[in-house]
């Protein structure tokens, strides 16, 4: 389709590339799928164990620079580059902070909500009203205007893992077909629009793309395909599983 057409040119590379470069690809990625088996075996919070990753990955950076600490002589004068010329210290500073401030502040508020009850509160009066696939469809929705980690995080305080019915069984248990659906919804809802999802803001300054460009070609083709793939979704859940 014409959106999708034209060249791409990769930018030329400057400088020497570090040999080094897909050993730290290859860790960065392995410490990401560390986090939830960290968190499985200490049941200790996410943040912890991202955290922990962050440091190792720092660490061996660090070892692969082979750069010495900064040592002061009798005169005050540094006989080595500071600290702040740290090859760590440089990637470290190009994050880009108000994505990572938004993130924060939106789980954040999300917990002090799921901590006062109110969004269990909510879940329940919304699942009293409506069927549950129609609001997870919702949520995904919602996804596109509020990126998805903060409604996945909101969606597990919603759904009491120990509700049961009349028969005595589990209504929204662990292994509930749910949360498949809140994932595919979140997850493929988040990119109706370009500020549904991190990768999407992220392009919009790397590539300049405009928010109504995005809603105009790339909108309605994603949406088509989250409401096609969740009928699909529906449709083995109902007569296939």
């Amino acid at each position: 389709m014409k959106p999708f057409k034209g060249k791409f040119e990769a930018p030329a590379t400057e400088g020497e590339q570090n040999s080094k470069g897909p050993l730290m690809l290859y860790l960065g990625l392995s410490l990401i799928v560390f986090v939830p088996i960290f968190k499985t075996l200490t049941h200790l919070p996410p943040y912890v164990g991202m955290m922990l990753s962050l440091s190792i990955v720092a660490l061996v950076a660090e070892i692969i620079s082979s750069r010495e600490f900064s040592i002061t002589g009798a005169n005050g004068k540094s006989k080595e580059k500071s600290h702040h010329d740290s090859p760590t210290f440089g990637a470290l500073s190009k994050i880009e902070m108000p994505s990572i401030l938004f993130f924060l502040g939106i789980l954040m508020t999300v917990a002090a909500l799921e901590s006062l009850g109110l969004v269990f509160t909510f879940g329940k009066d919304v699942l009293e009203a409506i069927d549950s696939n129609t609001f997870v469809l919702l949520l995904g929705a919602g996804s596109a205007v509020i990126d998805n980690v903060p409604l996945v995080a909101a969606s597990m305080g919603m759904f009491d893992m120990t509700t049961v019915n009349e028969s005595g069984e589990l209504i929204y248990g662990a292994d509930s077909a749910i949360w498949h659906f809140i994932a595919y919804a979140a997850g493929t809802g988040g990119s109706m629009l370009i500020i549904g999802s991190a990768a999407g803001v992220v392009a919009m300054g790397m590539e300049k793309i405009s928010f109504f460009w995005y809603l105009k070609k790339i909108g309605w083709l994603a949406l088509i395909g989250y409401l096609t793939g969740a009928g699909v979704f529906l449709f083995m859940q109902q007569y296939i599983f």
